[in-house]
């Protein structure tokens, strides 16, 4: 499965083809869909420009992109820097109007249990973010449901392209044995070559401007569905 992630939390001046709103949110998933992505992963925005989990601004970019591609799962984030309180965040999941298929959750970030527990009484699917290089694996393979989970998001933080290699391998030895999938993704400069080590594996994987805003030549890429075109093309950095 190619997951495409749309935005992330990065400023409109990383890129002048990131989308924000709604609208573009809906486009940019409509564009990546065509070019083959399975799954979306994004960022609802405030009106001004942050990331958000009020159930106003979830509610509209989440209806906004499934009207653009139906039948196509959408996924939002839950991350600390949206607000470092867990029970605020989590307050804010309960209220929801309209409920994402999936959420990832952070797992070396304070209150990780309690974030996954209100999505699991919502019946939000949940993506379990752990991040290398942190205890997230631990803490989460010792949370009760940790099998209840949609995927696993193996996400290797080290950005240099010759480390980022051995970093997978310990992010999935930390994994050995437990049966969900696996999504394996990297970011910046390692982007390409984790995917392509997650392609060779048969793993899920993910691509979009969150993760990188180059091709794998280093040209710019002009939107999300460029970047899932050369993700599938086949011709990735070693």
């Amino acid at each position: 499965m190619l997951q495409v992630c749309l935005n992330g939390a990065l400023p409109r001046s990383a890129s002048a083809h990131l989308p924000f709103t709604p609208a573009e949110l809906a486009e940019a998933a409509r564009a990546a869909v065509a070019a083959g992505a399975q799954d979306v992963h994004l960022h609802p925005k405030d009106p001004r420009d942050q990331d958000t989990l009020s159930p106003e601004h979830v509610g509209a970019a989440v209806e906004a992109v499934r009207a653009a591609v139906p039948g196509v799962a959408v996924g939002v984030t839950t991350g600390d820097w949206i607000d470092p309180s867990p029970q605020r965040r989590a307050a804010l999941i309960r209220s929801w109007t309209v409920l994402p298929d999936h959420a990832s959750v952070n797992w070396h970030e304070d209150g990780a249990e309690l974030i996954a527990e209100a999505l699991l009484d919502r019946g939000v699917g949940i993506e379990a973010g752990l991040f290398s290089g942190t205890g997230g694996a631990k803490r989460f393979l010792d949370w009760p449901h940790a099998h209840r989970v949609v995927r696993v998001l193996a996400e290797i933080t080290d950005t240099n392209p010759e480390t980022a290699p051995a970093a997978v391998e310990t992010a999935l030895q930390d994994l050995a044995g437990f049966d969900r999938p696996v999504l394996l993704h990297g970011e910046k400069d390692a982007a390409w070559v984790v995917l392509r080590i997650a392609l060779a594996r048969g793993l899920d994987t993910r691509i979009g401007l969150e993760d990188t805003l180059v091709l794998p030549g280093g040209e710019p890429a002009t939107g999300n569905a460029a970047l899932v075109r050369a993700a599938l093309a086949g011709d990735l950095p070693t």
